[in-house]
Parts: C-alpha cells; sequence; structure tokens
C-alpha cells in the first residue's frame, strides 16, 4: 500500500505519491494515470458500473499483478459483490466501481486496468469477439478481420461496435437483450466466430491452440460466462500506456491502438461518449445462430482434449 503522505485530496479520497513514474516505459507517472481516470470518469464508470471488476495494478519494483478480491484495507465505502468462484470453489468479494470516488481510490491504488465482468446482477449483456493478431502484432490484419466479423454481423441480422482493445487487437461487442441463457448466448458466440471464419480462412482463425493459427488472426470466442474484457477507456500496461478506445467501423483503417493513450485520450473525446453514442440497442440473437453454435465444441474444452491426444502421440511416437 502506498505511503499515508498525502499529495492531494480528490472528492474525499487521499492521493498519494503521485509523482511516482508508473511502470517502465509507461511514459507516465501516477498522477498522470489519476488525472486521465478522473477525465474520464463520466465515460468509463458506466461501462464499470454493476459489474464485478477485476483490476491490474502495478507497484515499484514489481510485475503487474491481478486483483479480484478487495483487500482488506478497502475503504468502507467500496461496493463489494461476493461471486462464487467455481474454479477455486471460494467466495469471492469484487468491488464494484459506480462512482468516482472509488475509480480515484483505484487510480490511487496504482489499478492500472480495468476488466468488468460480462454481467451486471444476472444478465449478461454483450456478445462479444476479441481479436487477436498472429505474431508480430500486425494491427492492419486485425482491421481485415474485423470487416469479416461485421459482414458476419450483417449476415446475421446484428449489429456492434468496436474499439481497440488497447493492446494488440479490437473488440467488437454486439448488445443483446435480456434473458439470454448463458448457454445460448456462448454458442452464438461461436457460430459468430466460425461464420467469420468462413468469409475468409486465409485470414482469420478460431484455432485455439496457438500452433494451428498459421498466421492467421485469432477470432476469440471464448469472452463468455466468467470471462472478463478490458472495459472501453481502460488503460493498458503496455509501453505508452496505451487506452481502449472506441473507433467507428468507418475509421479503422485510419488509426493504430497508439494513438490513444491516457495523454491523448481526453483531448480526442473532448465532451462526447463515443462508446455509448455507437452502442446499438439490445438485440435478439437469431435462433439459427445459436443452433448452429451448440454444434460447434467449447474452444478450451476441445484444445484441452486435443493438447492430450498431441501429448500422448509424442509420448508413443
Amino acid at each position: 500500500m502506498d505511503k499515508v503522505t498525502s499529495d492531494e485530496t480528490r472528492d474525499g479520497v487521499s492521493l498519494t505519491n503521485l509523482d511516482q513514474p508508473l511502470f517502465d516505459g509507461s511514459n507516465a507517472t501516477k498522477r498522470d494515470l489519476v488525472n486521465y481516470l478522473d477525465a474520464v470518469h463520466d465515460r468509463i464508470i458506466p461501462a464499470l458500473r454493476g459489474r464485478p471488476l477485476s483490476v491490474i495494478r502495478v507497484r515499484p519494483g514489481q510485475p503487474p499483478f491481478v486483483q479480484k478480491n478487495v483487500p482488506k484495507y478497502t475503504p468502507s465505502w467500496v461496493k463489494t459483490v461476493p461471486v462464487w468462484a467455481e474454479a477455486s470453489h471460494r467466495e469471492i468479494s469484487y468491488a464494484l466501481c459506480d462512482d468516482r470516488k472509488t475509480l480515484l481510490w483505484f487510480g490511487n491504488q496504482r489499478a492500472v486496468e480495468y476488466h468488468p465482468a460480462l454481467f451486471r446482477d444476472t444478465h449478461f449483456t454483450h456478445l462479444i469477439l476479441d481479436l487477436d493478431p498472429p505474431e508480430g502484432e500486425s494491427f492492419p490484419l486485425v482491421i481485415q478481420a474485423a470487416r469479416l466479423v461485421r459482414q458476419a454481423l450483417d449476415d446475421s441480422g446484428l449489429t456492434g461496435a468496436v474499439k481497440t482493445s488497447g493492446a494488440k487487437g479490437v473488440h467488437i461487442f454486439i448488445p443483446v437483450a435480456d434473458g439470454i441463457p448463458i448457454e445460448d448466448l456462448a454458442a452464438a458466440t461461436r457460430a459468430l466466430a466460425a461464420r467469420a471464419e468462413r468469409v475468409d480462412p486465409t485470414l482469420a482463425t478460431t484455432a485455439f491452440i496457438r500452433e494451428d493459427r498459421a498466421g492467421k488472426v485469432f477470432l476469440d470466442s471464448t469472452r463468455a460466462g466468467g470471462a472478463t474484457v478490458a472495459a472501453a477507456y481502460s488503460p493498458r500496461i503496455r509501453p505508452g500506456t496505451p487506452v481502449s478506445f472506441p473507433v467507428s467501423w468507418e475509421d479503422l483503417d485510419q488509426v493504430v491502438p497508439g494513438d490513444f493513450t491516457i495523454h491523448t485520450a481526453p483531448d480526442l473525446l473532448g465532451n462526447g461518449d463515443p462508446w455509448a453514442e455507437r452502442m446499438p440497442e439490445p438485440q435478439q440473437l437469431p435462433p439459427d445462430l445459436i443452433e448452429e453454435g451448440h454444434t460447434i465444441p467449447v474452444a478450451r474444452v476441445q484444445a484441452m482434449h486435443e493438447g492430450k491426444r498431441r501429448a500422448r502421440a509424442r509420448r508413443e511416437g
């Protein structure tokens, strides 16, 4: 925990050691992080509100770490929600970042990345595809693959919004209507990825095992259920401290992830909230998309079985 010595107070939150470097290669201080979060608080909080929040923090001289369970010293005014973690068989107390004060507190804790759950209350709100480039981080290939997804969406009667991930790729969000079972949402995500892959299988792949991707863009359909994804406007722990930033479909060809950093994003946003403005209304999922998805194996499970099969073949060979 940072020293108690306070450099500044905002909204009742003591902000400390603000002039420390944020992390190696960040080109930023902790003050820059706090100032950025404050500048966009009315844009990022709607993306976080009501969702159990995981953050990635970076302490001086230490590697970044994921924080899910709130620490014991968390102020009483930070809202929390208990969520059962099936993997670890325990209840985790997640924070809910519903207001500026909580966001500033996270900034003072050197929480750089904000990864909310995909559900609010018990409702899963979006179908999400995460597009990752092949080795070499070729962003233009990701843009081409995003257009395959858009064509698959059009062909399925759906619309979505796109943003840079802040890292190497892009995220495509399709808001869905209330009440769609998580199994059907996950199935539809797999089917949408498969349909996009079929548009141009020389460019994009749904292969979960990295060695099977053959230099193609990976259409990751596993962002469902208990997964998280970096929120719109979230900074990322990467050189220059880029942020995940909304982009119009028409402007995709004109941007690279490094265009949007904690230094440049506030001025680019002005008073607008392009993520909210470009997000379509919630949609019902086509029954044929769900039906197709239920015929496609879950990628992680399929990859696990295939990995075991390959390991057995190597031992026997």
